[in-house]
């Protein structure tokens, strides 16, 4: 058996049939719970978004949501939203959105936790699943396996599948040569990883903004192009949803697992990385970060995500290929390559309503989203290292070695073929998930206790409720003694 065969086999195992049931169960109970706070406190969401300044010691809620929407929004947003279509049909854009939906409450939970648990390191606040493992749970050994799990995964697996997407889009769209792009890559990495989380949340707060909002209103104008086959692209989503339509239906679990997983891959709502940059923000009460980082998952999935979907269907330019490439329905996509569906469907969409600009444009639109995504993933895995050696001198010590590591994972990544890609990043993703999840379950009681305090202060008249973890009976939350009484 070769080893590609062995990596494949292990991310089956990983996102079988249990751990889609386990993030759609916890997605509908945390919704149920709070009362699908999703949709009651969509307002207030945007508001907490717009609110609140950074402090000397952390990022303003503003600055966290482009850091943790830097991470969301990457290729999976345009790669991952394409695969998804072509391994399960028009009908895993729904199932996407309705993770998405349920998703958004799990992503409240893990993003309050990281707030609840955070802990001031060298100066600034850092926290995330280790964190609220260890101190929420006392469980020290899981916690130090998530943290390596982390490292791991966003230190040597992740990244590699953003630096490869922007250098095959240059190589294909401008011809420039890999070597050269992933130098340009690696330079600019090291710019910014070398200037702390200060300057990470300031370049995601000037670049994930505009790359967003460029995306979505190019991919406004071709369905205005096309608006008389959005009802039959909506109808055609649903149809294959549930395996009603013909070409697809014997692939509704397929519809099912890929919508699933490519939107965890986009939106990580339960995987355990947003509550890294939501534990890095300035704010009286983790509930406010909560409901920022839930309004994220809306962002990159809603909008970005179905910007994709929407490009590829409305053009119907893509293929649906069985489990064994068997092609089940041709429309005009190209056949797959060596390195996956990629960009190719989404290129060749933008290409048939605006000629000539589809390639150059989603080359563009990849190079900032997968960039920014490398910048997270790096932010994330130095918080781990952070949280498993204590000692300042050490840490420092195994933060350089970890920028070097991601630097040239970044490069070789970058020009070499990646077959193995997505399979190892699933394996990645797949088990921070399982962990993760099981921490937010065991730790539900203090979420929900968390946001039905806040809930009993807005309903009191209080604007801007502060949290006081000694009135809570919650324990291990060094960040937030004596602060009961402070304003943002």
């Amino acid at each position: 058996m070769d080893f590609s065969k062995i990596v494949s086999e292990v991310s089956s195992f990983v996102w079988g049939i249990p751990i889609i049931v386990f993030l759609m169960a916890a997605g509908f109970y945390f919704s149920f719970r709070t009362r699908f706070l999703q949709i009651r406190y969509f307002r207030r969401m945007i508001r907490m978004l717009l609110s609140g300044k950074s402090s000397k010691s952390g990022i303003s809620s503003f600055q966290a949501f482009a850091l943790a929407l830097s991470g969301r929004v990457g290729t999976g947003n345009i790669a991952g939203v394409a695969t998804a279509i072509a391994l399960g049909g028009p009908g895993a854009v729904f199932w996407m959105w309705a993770f998405a939906f349920f998703g958004a409450a799990t992503a409240y939970v893990e993003a309050s936790l990281g707030q609840i648990y955070k802990e001031k390191i060298d100066g600034h606040y850092r926290g995330g699943p280790a964190f609220y493992i260890l101190k929420g749970l006392n469980s020290k050994y899981f916690a130090l396996f998530f943290a390596a799990i982390t490292i791991i995964s966003l230190g040597l697996l992740l990244p590699g599948i953003q630096s490869n997407a922007i250098c095959d889009a240059f190589h294909n769209s401008f011809e420039i040569d890999k070597h050269v792009s992933a130098g340009f890559i690696v330079l600019l990495l090291a710019l910014i990883i070398f200037g702390g989380v200060k300057r990470l949340a300031r370049v995601a707060e000037c670049i994930t903004p505009f790359m967003a909002i460029g995306y979505v209103l190019v991919a406004g104008v071709i369905l205005v192009m096309n608006w008389h086959h959005i009802p039959s692209m909506l109808l055609l989503i649903l149809r294959s949803a549930f395996g009603i339509d013909s070409a697809v239906g014997g692939i509704v679990g397929s519809a099912i697992i890929m919508g699933v997983k490519r939107g965890v891959f986009s939106n990580e709502a339960g995987q355990g990385t947003a509550p890294h940059a939501a534990a890095a923000c300035e704010v009286s009460h983790p509930s406010k970060q909560g409901l920022v980082q839930a309004f994220s998952i809306y962002v990159d999935t809603l909008l970005v995500c179905s910007a994709t979907a929407f490009i590829i269907l409305i053009t119907g330019m893509y293929n649906i290929y069985s489990a064994d490439g068997t092609v089940l329905f041709y429309g005009g996509g190209l056949p797959p390559s060596e390195t996956g569906y990629g960009p190719v469907f989404t290129q060749l969409a933008v290409d048939v309503s605006i000629s000539g600009f589809g390639s150059g444009f989603v080359a563009i639109a990849l190079f900032f989203f997968a960039f920014t995504t490398i910048m997270s993933y790096y932010f994330q895995a130095e918080t781990n290292v952070y949280f498993l050696f204590r000692s300042r001198r050490i840490s420092v010590y195994m933060i350089n070695i970890l920028r070097v590591i991601i630097l040239a994972v970044t490069f070789f990544t970058g020009i070499n073929a990646m077959t193995l890609a997505w399979d190892m990043a699933d394996i990645g993703v797949g088990i921070m998930a399982w962990l993760n999840l099981v921490a937010l379950i065991l730790l539900q009681k203090t979420a929900l206790k968390i946001f039905f305090d806040f809930e009993k202060q807005l309903k009191s008249g209080i604007e801007n409720p502060v949290f006081d973890p000694d009135k809570l009976g919650i324990k291990n939350t060094s960040e937030w003694d004596n602060r009961s009484g402070e304003k943002e």
